[in-house]
Order: structure tokens, then sequence, then C-alpha cells
């Protein structure tokens, strides 16, 4: 069992930046690919962005289109935290964001696999 808490959510006019963290819990969680993903109100949830560790200071990540050059996915293995530094903020990245957890041995862009999620935190992005 892997429990996961969202914090940083929050208002923010365009342009602005927030991060976000996502504590989990137990002591896997360097082995454990993560990601971000968003859900925006009458749209499917999508991807964000993605991490592995892969050992040492290398990590594998991959992150959508949309977000790419303004997000950037990072992982404190020590604090079993991942986070998402979103920089050049938009209108239409205003989402309930979400930290994922699969057990997958690669990089993953579908919600179909993780098999752990946190509660969402609310970003809200003003012109």
């Amino acid at each position: 069992q892997v429990q996961l808490v969202e914090s940083g959510g929050g208002l923010v006019q365009a342009g602005g930046s927030l991060r976000l963290s996502c504590a989990a819990s137990g002591r896997a969680f360097s082995g454990v690919t993560m990601g971000w993903f968003r859900q925006a109100p009458g749209r499917e949830r999508e991807f964000v962005a993605t991490s592995r560790w892969i050992g040492g200071p290398v990590y594998y990540t991959d992150y959508a289109d949309s977000v790419k050059g303004r997000f950037t996915i990072s992982r404190d293995n020590a604090k079993n935290t991942v986070y998402l530094q979103m920089n050049s903020l938009k209108p239409e990245d205003t989402a309930v964001y979400y930290c994922a957890a699969a057990s997958v041995g690669r990089i993953a862009r579908q919600t179909s696999d993780y098999d752990y999620w946190g509660q969402g935190t609310q970003v809200t992005v003003s012109s």
C-alpha cells in the first residue's frame, strides 16, 4: 500500500509559478515510477509529467507537450517526495493536479499504468 498526499496548489496569476509536492508513504519510493496528472472540469484526466529514478543522479523523465519547457518534475528519494515545479503558468493549466505512483519499471504516461493516487490539489491560474 502506498499513500500519496499532494500539497502546494493555489491561485496564481498567469506567468507566475507554483511548486507542488507529493509525499509518499513506504520505503520503496526510490523504485517507483512517479507521475503527475491533471484534470480540468469537463475533461478527462491527462498526463503531465513522469519520473523514474535510475540510480545516483540519473533520472528518466517525460513531459506532456503542453507543459514541456515550463514544468519540471523532480524527486527527493530520501524524503519520499516528488515535486512539480510549474513556471510560466497559463490559464489553461487550471486543473486539479494529482500525484500518482506506478509499479511498472518504465516511464508511464497513461492513467491505467498507475496504481496509487493522491487526493489532488487545485491549481487555478488567472489571466
